[in-house]
């Protein structure tokens, strides 16, 4: 299998991504090292990013109808966030 030269898209950094061309399609893989907590803990600044995150996921999934027809609205006249959920997460991470 040859390494793959380009591609779009998210790559881990320490990955080895693989491709091979078998008729019309494209098969890939990767090997990836998953993060030893043992030997290299989260820092405090990753936690409280998560913390942050899981705050705003938990924020949106208790909007009201209300605010969830606000967000649409508000949506609507907009044109950086492609999909409604996407806009919703950016608001409510920003207000943490």
């Amino acid at each position: 299998m040859d390494l793959v030269k380009f591609m779009r898209g998210k790559l881990c950094g320490h990955s080895d991504i693989y491709f091979q061309k078998r008729g019309r399609h494209i098969c890939t893989g990767k090997l990836c090292e998953k993060r030893d907590l043992s030997a290299k803990p989260y820092s405090s600044d990753e936690l409280s990013r998560q913390n942050k995150f899981r705050s705003a996921v938990s924020a949106v999934k208790s909007l009201t109808a209300e605010q969830k027809a606000a967000y649409a609205a508000e949506f609507q006249k907009q044109t950086k966030y492609a999909t409604l959920r996407g806009y919703m997460m950016a608001q409510e991470y920003a207000k943490l």
